[in-house]
């Protein structure tokens, strides 16, 4: 019975092909033009094809073959959905990682978030000069503040720094070396030319994002758990 109706199905392909080249000059077959019903024999080749090709694999087993389809077509559907929401998973995908990875900027063009770490400040993960450098946002340090060992990353002569300037840290007061940094971002969010201070070795534990650069910003603040930052256009 199986069998009969395959042939049957490529009988009809085989008249719906001669149809078509005997109505090719007159533009139309029925309702549809001949590039419509061509497109549509075509579709219904590649059905017939595709269902000679399960009945021969799946012979005797049409109960699996059903089950296959159905898979393939649930895994289809999963990527169309993945893919139509794609920029909606990747936000999701951003603040689950703000949550578990302390540091982890969540950018989007001129605009950055970070989350509050469970110490209550706002840990970054910023480039300095091209070096990835932790740093902790602090609003009450005027100025962007490294520590020896980051200012070494990101390139800077230490051998060659003048500690002229009089600050006030966690540990005290200290001494620091004003430089000028050519680069500070987080994600896409960027300032050339940042103003900066380097303390001396053992003075400071971690390295500030201060306000050297925050000012620079069109705008910054706090929101519950999140600090937004906006740059200028």
């Amino acid at each position: 019975m199986r069998q009969r109706l395959l042939w049957l199905l490529l009988l009809g392909l085989v008249v719906a092909i001669l149809v078509l080249a005997a109505q090719h000059g007159a533009g139309t077959v029925g309702p549809l033009s001949t590039d419509e019903f061509g497109s549509l024999a075509y579709k219904l080749a590649i059905l017939i094809f595709l269902g000679a090709a399960l009945f021969t694999i799946f012979r005797g087993r049409f109960t699996e073959a059903i089950m296959g389809a159905l898979l393939w077509a649930v895994i289809g559907l999963l990527l169309v959905i993945g893919y139509s929401y794609r920029y909606e998973v990747h936000q999701v995908a951003d603040r689950v990682l703000a949550e578990l990875m302390p540091g982890h900027v969540i950018s989007h063009g001129r605009t950055a978030e970070v989350a509050r770490t469970g110490a209550g400040d706002f840990a970054v993960s910023a480039q300095i000069n091209g070096a990835r450098v932790h740093m902790v946002v602090d609003t009450g340090a005027s100025s962007v503040v490294l520590t020896p060992d980051d200012a070494k990353a990101a390139g800077l002569p230490l051998a060659l720094l003048n500690y002229t300037v009089s600050i006030e840290t966690a540990n005290g007061r200290a001494r620091a070396a004003p430089v000028t940094l050519d680069r500070v971002a987080m994600g896409e969010l960027e300032e050339r030319s940042v103003e900066a201070l380097v303390v001396q070795p053992g003075q400071l534990r971690t390295s500030l994002l201060g306000m050297s650069f925050l000012n620079r910003l069109q705008s910054w603040q706090v929101s519950g758990d999140r600090l937004m930052l906006k740059g200028y256009p």
